[in-house]
């Protein structure tokens, strides 16, 4: 399906669709120029790669692969690779515009994309991946490259698959070049302090939705949908400043207890059993009832499309802090507005992942390792920053935190673009 058919007639419930309605928003918040416009709301480039990869029963099996720029007028491209089952491009489409806006609120000089291979690696052995991740990247080292375009780990790739791409990129150039890829192993270039990153920064933006509200952080109590990467250090970190999680679901189900479940017990039991459901003194909840809790903060950390038509009515946090990318839908968001629930939109409350991201492009380029306090320090003083100069655009134009947000955002990619003119 060509690029064109997708930004104007595919899924209406979608992401690409939901990241166009953001962009439309910002644009008519900010006054944008109609060229510019209609330049932000087309990907740079969309590549679709055939990724032919021998099995270990020895057949041939060809996956499908992504690769979707979308803008590199601050810099170059930016974004994590997934590997699922169900992924598409329109979804590619829309996390790579979400990168772009993400990386410019936090105002690093990056533009956005983002990759994914159709598969599930939850059948397929480590070879198998290792195989097929080395063919990806070789379908894609024409355009990817630290000057070019920096890819990253999302959903069901690691440190591991990063090594496989920054091994095979380096391969097909002579010499290693640790800066390809970022969120790999510290034995490879990679940053202290990162596997914690995403988390981190989106404690401290609730942190500091927190005190503008007049919230106490002592005893607040949290919910935690997705205790994965995000949300497992979000809930430790979380917890370490004094709130309680009350409850955390993962795809298999959920926990609670509204005393307070011990975050770093929780992320053991899961690592041994592969599920939170069944952790001690606990009552066993569905994710479903986890999002219509009533507690002081909701971290959704899973998936899109999480808080929807269907379910936001049920919603009673008083803070959505959005540890996945897109997991509220437009309509979801204006009934929150209307509820008066305080949204910390994605492209603010993830950026943690992308700023430390940044720092070890920055120290692979100039092989110079910082400590990682050195990184969590930056790390902060990038993410208050952010989160002030979002908050006082909410406060001047009195509307919501992502509006508020994509503001900042698009204003500062625009600005770019007005800069640099276009070619030819």
């Amino acid at each position: 399906m060509a690029t064109e058919e997708l930004l104007t007639d595919e899924n209406p419930d979608g992401p690409l669709a939901a990241a166009l309605t953001q962009l439309d928003e910002a644009a008519r918040l900010i006054g944008l120029d109609d060229a510019v416009y209609q330049k932000l709301r087309k990907p740079k480039r969309v590549m679709t790669v055939s990724v032919p990869t021998r099995m270990d029963d020895g057949t041939l099996r060809v996956f499908t692969g992504y690769r979707a720029q979308h803008n590199m007028d601050r810099g170059p491209c930016k974004g994590g690779i997934r590997y699922h089952p169900d992924v598409n491009v329109e979804e590619v489409m829309a996390r790579a515009m979400w990168m772009t806006w993400k990386c410019a609120v936090v105002n690093i000089p990056y533009g956005g994309a983002n990759g994914a291979v159709i598969c599930n690696p939850k059948e397929m052995s480590e070879g198998e991946l290792e195989r097929m991740t080395r063919r990806f990247t070789t379908e894609l080292v024409e355009v990817i490259g630290p000057e070019k375009d920096i890819p990253a780990p999302d959903v069901y790739t690691n440190p591991q698959v990063m090594a496989w791409i920054m091994d095979t990129y380096s391969m097909q150039k002579g010499y290693s070049v640790p800066a390809v890829v970022t969120g790999k192993p510290v034995a490879l270039g990679g940053s202290l302090g990162r596997e914690a990153a995403t988390g981190r920064g989106c404690v401290f933006t609730i942190r500091e939705a927190m005190k503008r509200l007049g919230m106490r952080m002592e005893g607040a109590s949290v919910a935690v949908q997705g205790f994965g990467n995000v949300g497992g250090w979000a809930a430790r970190l979380l917890q370490e400043l004094g709130p309680k999680i009350i409850a955390a679901s993962d795809s298999t189900g959920g926990c609670f207890n509204p005393d307070g479940i011990p975050a770093e017990e929780l992320v053991a039991h899961k690592a041994r059993s592969g599920t939170v459901v069944g952790f001690p003194g606990t009552d066993e909840i569905t994710n479903e009832e986890l999002l219509a809790l009533e507690c002081d903060v909701l971290i959704p950390a899973a998936l899109e499309n999480a808080i929807h038509a269907g379910n936001v009515a049920n919603v009673s946090a008083r803070i959505i802090a959005e540890g996945a990318n897109g997991p509220t839908t437009p309509a979801a968001q204006e009934v929150l507005n209307d509820k008066g629930v305080f949204v910390i939109p994605d492209i603010l409350a993830n950026a943690g992942g992308v700023t430390v991201s940044y720092f070890e492009w920055v120290q692979g380029l100039q092989a110079y390792f910082w400590s990682e306090d050195e990184v969590n320090e930056q790390l902060e003083e990038i993410m208050v920053r952010a989160f002030d100069e979002v908050y006082a655009e909410h406060a001047e134009r009195g509307c919501d935190m992502r509006a508020a947000a994509m503001a900042v955002a698009v204003g500062r990619v625009a600005e770019a673009v007005h800069v640099r003119g276009i070619y030819p």
